[in-house]
Order: structure tokens, then sequence, then C-alpha cells
């Protein structure tokens, strides 16, 4: 369990990629009653759309921590961005990161904190004494988000399907597995933090043993196809072993984020390698359903490209953040 001091104002440090400022999206659109502004560099242009604000700004509001909103490659703290860390501080304000570089290990940042007498939370910290996976089938059921790449919507996917279902009196629970996940959840484990070896341990952990009608809906991570992080896909994938998974795209993407030369692969391939390797913890995996990300396209589009995209696969699709009939046919095919 994460307890962490509320309302944030969501640090976005010098990204000009949207999809490296997920974190804060996320926590803007499923946390949005704990956020109170923005922060950014001059030379970032990627906004939340919230007032920007500076940390003693944001401290003067009601803030009580700057939440780093950002979901970097490597999961640097660049040395651009302590000025901005230590003036949060200043203002009396607690930093919370889930980036690999621990606050904690930064002496400036731990001097100034003891100094103002403010906390660092780092979430990217696994539990202690994580045992390696067994591969035992675990009593309930496990439906897992999967990618055709990454920050595209498994997140997303997997917090509206857990709301959806719940709404419907179905006992569902999201498991969050990244950084930004834990953050809105208060729970969760970062799986790409943990060792390799104890890592698909790591999530049978995030999803025990349940009764048999409760359903773990888990947040994935990476892409089975990305040259960087296929291997923490693969992790979460055995340890998880979902009865279920649903596949997550975002139309119109070609390469893979910020990996030049990769192509984003098509989301048959997806469904093939998933249950291919997924058949290993559990052979009875199958796909239930198409997450599709619209974000950027008129209802008519989306809606042409929904129905396009189930009518090829012969499987339920939809955005669940633009919810409608589509989306209730997936969570059909998810409670089922």
């Amino acid at each position: 369990m994460h307890a962490l001091p509320a309302p944030y104002l969501l640090f976005l440090g010098d990204v000009t990629e949207p999809g490296f400022a997920k974190t804060a999206f996320g926590l803007r659109d499923w946390a949005g009653d704990r956020c109170i502004g923005e922060h950014a560099l001059p030379n970032a242009s990627v906004t939340t759309g919230l007032e920007r604000l500076t940390p003693a700004e944001a401290a003067a509001r009601g803030a009580r921590a700057m939440v780093i909103g950002v979901a970097n490659q490597g999961g640097v703290i660049p040395p651009g961005w302590m000025p901005e860390l230590l003036a949060a501080i200043e203002a009396g304000l607690d930093l919370v990161a889930g980036m690999h570089r621990r606050l904690g290990e930064i002496d400036a940042l731990r001097e100034a904190a003891a100094r103002h007498g403010v906390r660092l939370h780092d979430l990217r910290v696994p539990p202690a004494d994580l045992p390696i996976a067994t591969g035992r089938k675990r009593s309930g059921r496990r439906l897992l988000t999967v990618g055709t790449d990454c920050a595209l919507g498994k997140k997303y996917t997997a917090l509206a399907i857990a709301r959806g279902l719940a709404a419907r009196g179905v006992d569902a629970m999201f498991r969050a597995s990244g950084q930004t996940g834990i953050m809105i959840a208060g729970q969760g484990i970062a799986i790409d933090a943990v060792i390799a070896d104890f890592a698909a341990g790591a999530a049978e952990l995030l999803s025990p043993d349940a009764a048999p009608e409760h359903l773990d809906v888990i947040e994935g991570q990476g892409s089975l196809f990305h040259p960087a992080y296929a291997a923490v896909s693969l992790a979460l994938l055995h340890g998880s072993q979902p009865d279920a998974f649903v596949v997550c795209h975002q139309p119109g993407r070609q390469g893979i984020l910020g990996t030049p030369g990769y192509p984003v692969p098509p989301i048959e391939a997806v469904i093939e390698q998933t249950v291919l390797v997924g058949r290993l913890t559990n052979p009875a995996i199958r796909c239930v359903g198409i997450s599709l990300n619209t974000g950027g396209m008129t209802e008519q589009e989306a809606a042409r490209v929904i129905a396009d995209t189930g009518a090829q696969l012969g499987l339920p699709a939809a955005d669940p953040i633009r919810g409608g009939e589509a989306f209730e046919r997936l969570l059909d095919a998810c409670q089922g």
C-alpha cells in the first residue's frame, strides 16, 4: 500500500513527446480530484491542460506533493530537473516519483528533504523477498491487457474494464503493475523494477488466489514486440496466467515508440504471439476483445475504425474512453 499526500502538482519536466508524459495524463484522467495543477520547464511542449503553477503557488493553494509525471526511457532524472525538484522541496512539498533512478539515491534531494521536513516517495521499489514463479494454477479469474506497443492505453483499458464490470456488480479489481497505476490505485508492484528471475513471481503475487468468480484485471506493460520492453511483458504474461486478454492498439501509429526502425505489429500478430507464449502457464488463454485508442479522431472516424476492426478480427472492439454500446459488448466478453 502507498499512502501518498494529496493534492498533487504534476511535474512535466522538459517532455516534448506526449507518450512520455503518460503518468501525468493518467493521474489527470483517473485521479483528477487529487491534481491541483502542472509545472514544467520552459522547453516542455506537452501539457495536461491543468493550470500552470510554480511549486510555491501550488503549496499556497494546498498542494502537498509534486509528482514527477514523466515516464521517460530508462526512468532517468536529468540534471536539468534538479532546480525545480529542489524548489518543490523548499516550498514544503513532498516529491513522488516512479523512476528507475530513485529520489532517495540523490544526495542533494535527500539532504534538502531532511532540512525542510518533507518526504521522498519512490514507487518503483519492489517488495522485499519476492518469490520466483511456480507456474501453479491459482483460483479466481484473470484478465490481462496487452499491447501492440507501449504507452497506448493498457492502463486506461484495465481501469475502464475493472470499473465497468464493478458497476455491473461483478467482483472485479484493478491490479497495478506500473508506477502510474500504483499512484492511482494506491497499491501494486512495478514489475519492470523487479530483478528478472523474480518478475514472473512478482506477477503471481500481484494476483493471488481468489474466489472462483473474482476477476483480477491486470495492467499490462510494454509489448511482446518491443525490442527494449518485451522481457517485462513476457514475465507479466507468464506470472499473471490470464484466462483472457484484451489487445490494446492505437490506429495510425506506425513505429514503436522511441525505437526507430521497428514498425508497430498488426493486432493479429499480437494475438497469435500472446496465445503462443501464454499457453506455457495457462493452456486455455484466449483473446476476448480489442481496445482502440482513438484519441484525436472525430466520433465518425472512431466509430468506423472500431466497427472495421471488430469485423476484421471477429472480436468485440471499442474505445473504453468513448464508451457506448461497443464498450458494453467488450465488457460482455470480459465478464464471460
